[in-house]
């Protein structure tokens, strides 16, 4: 009887490589190569160092006497202009500069010092909300918490980020249209939204700018770099601006 040989065991097969592209091995060599900015590190610096030098320290354009007239300063300001604001709260503010003082005067009479400004009636009702809340929470101060701040009624990020920077020196950026506009048409910080603007700025704008930046862009967008017709003729940010269709 023949002698049965022993079955030999082959080696087990390893997994095979999957197959990759010379597109899909570059992927993560071009994301990790993509910008945020569309403009280059230097250009970003001489873009600040230029609104630096023509206004070395901006401030708000709206007016207020603490952080609390502040806070109901920009409350008031959304889809209005700040000189609309101004008008409104000079006299509001004479009578009425604490949380305590506007609870006292009521909706009504809050409606009738700004039924100049848009939305004036909504306005006037978040107002007194926010003001009994921070009565019966803090006290009537302005909790520097930007967390706290976006729970108030008629407070959002953009709000919060204004009182944290004016108010407590902190260098937060708020975009507003300015900004929003500003950030993308120039290439500095392109976003499809407020929010991707905001996190796309605090990753480009050098440390050294970063208290001022927010009202620069700000400024800028409201006086030169309008929505209609941008002023390049007199923008001192032009040459490294990526907007291709500049004025003459």
């Amino acid at each position: 009887m023949p002698k049965i040989q022993p079955a030999t065991k082959r080696p087990a097969k390893s997994p095979a490589t999957p197959k990759i592209s010379p597109r899909t091995a570059a992927a993560p060599k071009k994301a990790a190569r993509r910008r945020v900015s569309k403009l280059k590190p230097e250009e970003i610096q001489r873009l600040f160092a230029a609104l630096q030098k023509s206004n070395p320290e901006p401030k708000s354009e709206l007016e207020y006497v603490n952080p609390y007239t502040l806070l109901v300063a920009v409350v008031l300001s959304a889809q209005a202009t700040d000189v609309g604001v101004n008008k409104a709260t000079r006299d509001l503010f004479a009578i009425a500069d604490t949380a305590e003082k506007m609870v006292a005067l009521g909706e009504d009479t809050v409606r009738e010092h700004i039924k100049t400004i848009g939305l004036y009636r909504n306005k006037a009702k978040n107002v007194i909300a926010l003001s009994k809340r921070l009565v019966a929470e803090t006290g009537g101060a302005v909790p520097h918490d930007r967390e706290y701040l976006e729970t108030l009624p008629g407070v959002g990020r953009k709000t919060a980020n204004v009182v944290l920077n004016v108010a407590y020196g902190e260098p937060t950026i708020a975009v507003d249209t300015h900004i929003f506009r500003i950030s993308n048409r120039t290439g500095l910080a392109p976003g499809k939204d407020p929010l991707a603007v905001e996190l796309a700025l605090e990753k480009v704008v050098p440390d050294e700018y970063r208290l001022y930046a927010h009202h620069w862009l700000i400024l800028h967008g409201r006086y030169i770099c309008k929505a209609r017709k941008p002023e390049c003729w007199k923008c001192v940010i032009s040459d490294v601006c990526k907007y291709p269709d500049k004025t003459a």
